[in-house]
């Protein structure tokens, strides 16, 4: 029974958020009630389960995605993310433009949330194209790969970020995992597939070909913009490193411990960021107040749908649905890490966002987290990459990229569809890699 309670809370929730259209903040809510009731947990007992799936997810994700926002929006902002891309472009030259394309997206994606990233680089990626005279999409999806990469995969973006709280994993070990699985991806479905794609008639809408361009003076250095950029990363992965060396009870590991905890590598790398991006440039206090005010309000419907997976979580835990379902799968032949993805790749055919199937998907599954029947950081990736698969037409995204590249259906569903999929069984192969090693 608990079973059949859980498959039609989620195939409500699917429907309440694709057929009727209902935020899907008060459709995790609406959700998360029925399926407690429906288990008989008292409705106090109920109400206090959401608030607890609130504040135990949320915590210090607050500080994470807040100061991640703002990082993006200074990067952008500053003219960070086009001196990235210029200087690399000009580095690598035409023939091996891909490269460029590649590394930009990654240094670029990692401080911003997809779809503020996404609207940075298109500028960048219709200025190369039409400058070297190559196809836009074999100019544009390597760096495209590379943004959707750092959105399933890596810390901080709100998905990896989100599930590592909820699976208690290492934010240091899941970033690390990440970046060795990112490889493989990003090459493959990047500047591998996009060679396939030459004769697809891709062409930027009017409106999008002149974006202002910042000129040499107004843009901060190459040093500055990247050291800035990938400031959370180096601080947190040299936290894991220095922890991996068995440094921790030294002075040293402590202080790389400390700066590396992610919410104070967030701080760490926003106030760097004022310096660097904006004060050294002659922005006043108030110009980068008044960006980082505006950055901040991007991240509430983000947060919102973090709390309401949070509900839906705690009330599967509470209810005992999560012990059911773990009894269940406790003689099962089946990999958890296999049905993390396949759990999320559905709900992301079903759902579209990948950020509510990888939440949703994380609260099903956290019962072999729990028991210690999975390495929790390769389940964080597992559901990220699962959660990528198969993006179609009930995805922002695949409207985001078939309208700026003003292609057909046919066409996105041939070049962002595939190349989606192919991130998201990379990205499954890889964490199985990974955990036939450790």
């Amino acid at each position: 029974m608990p079973l059949i309670i859980l498959i039609a809370g989620i195939v409500l929730l699917i429907l309440l958020i694709t057929v009727v259209k209902l935020d899907t903040f008060v459709s995790f809510v609406l959700i998360s009630l029925a399926v407690g009731l429906a288990e008989g947990m008292e409705p106090t007992t109920l109400v206090k389960a959401v608030e607890t799936g609130i504040g135990s997810t949320l915590g210090s994700l607050v500080m994470i995605l807040g100061f991640g926002a703002m990082l993006g929006k200074l990067v952008a902002e500053s003219g960070a993310a086009q001196r990235i891309s210029s200087v690399l472009i000009k580095h690598f030259g035409q023939k091996k433009i891909q490269w460029a394309m590649v590394l930009t997206g990654f240094i670029v994606g990692i401080p911003m949330f997809y779809s503020v990233g996404f609207v940075i680089v298109i500028p960048l990626i219709f200025t190369i194209a039409a400058a070297s005279g190559l196809p836009l999409l074999y100019v544009g999806v390597p760096m495209i790969a590379s943004l959707s990469v750092t959105h399933g995969f890596l810390p901080p973006h709100p998905s990896p970020s989100a599930i590592s709280v909820m699976f208690n994993a290492d934010i240091g070990k899941v970033l690390l995992y990440g970046l060795v699985i990112a490889v493989p991806a990003i090459v493959i479905a990047g500047p591998f597939f996009a060679r396939t794609l030459k004769k697809i008639p891709a062409s930027p809408l009017q409106e999008f070909v002149n974006p202002r361009v910042l000129t040499d003076n107004e843009m901060p250095g190459m040093a500055a913009s990247v050291l800035t950029a990938l400031l959370p990363v180096i601080l947190i992965l040299a936290a894991t490193v220095t922890d991996l060396a068995r440094w921790g009870d030294t002075l040293v590991g402590r202080f790389f411990a400390f700066i590396g905890i992610p919410p104070v590598a967030m701080l760490i790398s926003v106030l760097v960021a004022m310096y660097t991006l904006g004060i050294s440039r002659g922005k006043s206090m108030k110009e980068i107040t008044g960006m980082i005010a505006k950055s901040v309000t991007g991240i509430t419907s983000v947060l919102l749908i973090i709390a309401g997976a949070g509900i839906l979580k705690e009330v599967l835990t509470q209810s005992g649905v999560s012990d059911y379902i773990a009894g269940m799968m406790r003689n099962s032949t089946l990999s958890p890490l296999l049905l993390g993805w396949l759990i999320a790749a559905v709900l992301r055919i079903s759902v579209g966002s990948a950020t509510v199937s990888a939440l949703t998907a994380a609260g099903i599954v956290l019962p072999f987290v729990t028991s210690g029947a999975v390495n929790p950081e390769l389940m964080v990736l597992s559901i990220g990459a699962g959660s990528l698969v198969l993006s179609q037409v009930n995805d922002v995204g695949f409207w985001l990229y078939k309208e700026y590249f003003n292609l057909g259906v046919k066409d996105t569903l041939k070049s962002w569809t595939v190349m989606e999929t192919i991130i998201g069984v990379t990205g499954l192969a890889g964490v199985f890699i990974i955990n036939s090693i450790l």
